[in-house]
């Protein structure tokens, strides 16, 4: 009776369990989550590209000053980063023993004078006397001999004098040009030389600015095939953009003048130069920047990046087709800082495709469109 009894209320106890779930999986709701995607419909538009390269900076001419003489420097002139004016004195090396030289050479040439007229007297002497039959003609020859050596020896004394003028010259070191004194290694006091291991300074022309960089064999295949020619790509490129080396772009264009004819072995590219004014000199020698070089494209299919998606470095987009999404492989140029993608193919015009949160998508998805 009590094994009844207790067999009886577990079977109760198991029929009232199963009614329970059955009761609360009555109650749960199903829930379908319903999401909505925002989609763009793909059009073709005009796009300006803008690409960069790294670029150096120098100025229309950086000339190194070395002194042509050696000595002790006792003036120095100028100040670092002071302009300075074609032919204005920059430093002053001791004059004294070039002074001195000088000096000594002047006396030597009036030696020489002194001699070459005495030898003149000599011969004119002996040019009558012969005429008389009164000294042989070796004694006329002789004289005439003496007077040809003391003229050369005047024309040596004059070249030695002229050398000493300009060593006395080279003692004031003048700028070779318009422009911008650097740094200045060497003070009063110093002993310099031409073969100083430093120059005494650089005076850098900064009126005008050059602006170094280039571009890869590729790459300059497609200019000269856009503008038919190397020459003709110099005249019809647009003006380009010089970015700063604090992300800042320069306010004033530039032009591109030169292209170089030789392509660097070792790097694979050739070097292209740009001109750039520089009237308020905020531009300097030696500083570093990007060139952007901006080029139309006409007829773009343009997606933004939010649209793709990446797989194994390659780039797809989900189109909807029949409202479902359909991955497709898309091959694409990036623009504006790969923020938005030219498509060169995977899409035309008239497809569209999910806009955003393709992330989360899956093949075969039920797109409903975002109102």
């Amino acid at each position: 009776m009590k094994k009844n009894f207790i067999a009886r209320c577990l079977s109760g106890l198991g029929v009232g369990l199963i009614c329970l779930i059955v009761s609360s999986c009555k109650e749960q709701p199903a829930t379908m989550v319903n999401s909505e995607y925002k989609v763009l419909k793909v059009s073709t538009t005009d796009k300006t590209l803008s690409s960069l390269y790294s670029a150096t900076i120098r100025g229309r001419q950086d000339i190194d000053i070395y002194p042509q003489v050696s000595g002790f420097i006792t003036q120095l002139c100028v100040e670092e980063g002071q302009a300075v004016r074609k032919g204005q004195l920059l430093f002053v090396i001791d004059q004294v023993p070039y002074q001195a030289a000088l000096q000594t050479a002047l006396a030597n040439v009036e030696a020489a004078e002194a001699a070459l007229s005495t030898a003149k007297l000599t011969l004119d002497s002996k040019k009558e006397l012969h005429a008389q039959n009164v000294v042989s003609a070796f004694d006329l020859q002789t004289a005439e001999n003496n007077w040809l050596s003391a003229k050369a020896q005047l024309a040596q004394m004059k070249a030695l004098e002229l050398n000493a003028r300009n060593n006395l010259s080279y003692t004031e070191v003048k700028s070779p040009s318009n422009g911008v004194v650097a740094t200045l290694p060497y003070r009063v006091g110093a002993l310099v030389s031409a073969n100083s291991p430093k120059p005494l300074t650089t005076v850098s022309d900064n009126s005008d600015m050059y602006v170094y960089f280039s571009m890869t064999e590729n790459q300059l295949l497609s200019l000269t095939r856009q503008y038919g020619s190397k020459q003709k790509a110099l005249e019809m490129m647009p003006e380009v953009e010089l970015q700063l080396n604090d992300k800042s772009v320069y306010p004033v264009k530039g032009k591109v003048e030169t292209i170089s004819g030789v392509i660097d072995r070792s790097t694979g590219t050739v070097s292209l130069r740009a001109i750039f004014p520089n009237e308020d000199g905020i531009l300097y020698s030696g500083s570093s920047g990007n060139i952007i070089l901006s080029t139309e494209k006409s007829g773009s299919i343009v997606i933004p990046q939010t649209a793709t998606f990446e797989i194994q470095d390659k780039v797809y987009a989900y189109k909807v087709v029949d409202g479902k999404a359909q991955s497709t492989l898309v091959n694409v140029t990036r623009v504006n800082g790969g923020q938005e993608y030219i498509v060169n193919e995977g899409l035309k015009t008239g497809d569209v495709i999910v806009a955003e949160g393709v992330g989360l998508l899956r093949e075969g998805t039920p797109i409903q469109v975002k109102q």
